[in-house]
């Protein structure tokens, strides 16, 4: 038997995952966790021959984190986990950077993802949570994904970056082929990236002639090493954006709202205890963390006892990871009260994602609207939750009804 989806063509089966992991199989996008425990108690890291020229994948928190604080061993020089062999699909500062051009790419960013500053887009998130949830409770039906929760990033980050957030669509498609399709199809990978970076390349020339205050103005007038920043190097930065900001926190979001509308008891907790839900949320991260990303090793080395080489590659799993049950107690299990959790949802080392605190601010808003408007709600009768494939999981379509 095969597997198709609408991201890939026919694939073969997996084996045995601790040879031939592969994140497109049915298995792993529907229920990895299974997978993953089996694989702690078999072998330190898989191995895939099915991407790139063989991808490594690291089963511990200790392994992920120790590879993550060494910049220098593991590069983050790196297209990405593809099938077939590495595709070229560009440079993308400050995520696809190293020392030391990573830090001073990641310095011009930092003004746009201050606390003050995230804090001051609250108002514009909570009014899209607020239209959308109060649509779905007035229907008694919809999806949680599709509706909402594949909206709200896309709203913010159309607003940082100043862009029209009527463009959504567009955006979902780019990020879907980008994230889901191009893992495994190169040809559309690079027509979504062209299309992207087309598509900043005319906001950055407006904004060149008029300034306002959002992100591409930031950057179009700031300076770095004296210089200010060429147009080539800012589409790069932006296609990153709109990327990284969008699916992951979609994802979480999404895994969150799948989360609560299979367990009644938390849900009915969150709604009675709302003071309670900055713990919660946490919790939902280590759970559902929906990123992997990838390292490029730059030269021979040694982590617990698998030998690499230089051109090895790596996918670091920071899901895998948050459910190590040597780092977590109960790791499999989803405890909205834990007490203690330090996760790694957001990455770690020098690459720990930039915006993790707009991300949160997202996560907290949408479902503490979700719920003040939907308290009562679970997977409609006889439909299909479905999750993404790729280096990001998270689900693509969860159909709801209001109870």
């Amino acid at each position: 038997m095969t597997y198709t989806d609408d991201a890939t063509s026919a694939i073969a089966p997996v084996g045995d995952f601790a040879t031939d992991w592969d994140f497109n199989d049915p298995a792993w996008v529907n229920d990895p966790f299974p997978i993953w425990e089996e694989l702690r108690g078999r072998c330190p890291m898989g191995r895939s021959e099915r991407f790139n020229e063989g991808v490594w994948l690291p089963l511990s928190y200790d392994d992920v984190v120790e590879i993550a604080n060494d910049p220098g061993t593991f590069s983050n020089v790196h297209h990405g986990i593809r099938r077939g062999g590495t595709v070229h699909r560009g440079y993308f500062p400050p995520i696809n950077s190293d020392p030391p051009d990573h830090l001073e790419i990641r310095r011009t960013l930092l003004p746009f993802f201050a606390p003050k500053r995230i804090e001051s887009w609250r108002a514009h998130i909570a009014a899209d949570c607020e239209a959308r949830a109060a649509a779905i409770a007035e229907r008694g039906h919809g999806d949680a994904a599709v509706d909402y929760s594949q909206h709200i990033p896309v709203g913010a980050i159309a607003a940082i970056l100043g862009i029209d957030p009527a463009d959504g669509d567009q955006f979902r498609t780019w990020i879907f082929d980008i994230l889901s399709v191009g893992p495994n199809d190169g040809a559309v990978l690079q027509q979504a990236i062209c299309e992207v970076r087309e598509y900043m390349a005319k906001v950055i020339v407006a904004r060149r002639v008029e300034p306002s205050d959002d992100l591409i103005s930031h950057l179009v007038t700031t300076t770095m090493g004296g210089e200010p920043l060429p147009d080539h190097l800012i589409e790069r930065m932006l296609v990153l954006q709109l990327i990284a900001g969008i699916d992951t926190t979609w994802s979480s979001i999404g895994a969150a709202l799948w989360h609560l509308a299979v367990n009644d008891e938390d849900r009915r907790r969150l709604v009675a205890e709302p003071e309670l839900l900055p713990t919660a949320m946490e919790e939902l991260l280590r759970a559902y963390a929906p990123v992997n990303v990838a390292r490029r090793v730059a030269a021979d080395t040694e982590v617990n006892g698998v030998r690499m080489q230089a051109g090895d590659h790596v996918m670091m799993t920071f899901p895998i990871a948050c459910r190590d049950p040597e780092q977590f107690d109960r790791a499999d299990e989803v405890i909205i009260d834990r007490a203690e959790n330090r996760h790694i949802a957001f990455g770690a080392g020098i690459h720990r994602c930039l915006g993790s605190n707009l991300a949160r601010l997202e996560m907290e808003i949408s479902l503490e609207t979700w719920l003040r408007y939907i308290p009562e709600y679970s997977i409609a009768p006889s439909a299909e939750v479905t999750w993404s494939t790729g280096q990001i999981r998270g689900p693509r379509s969860i159909p709801i009804v209001v109870d």
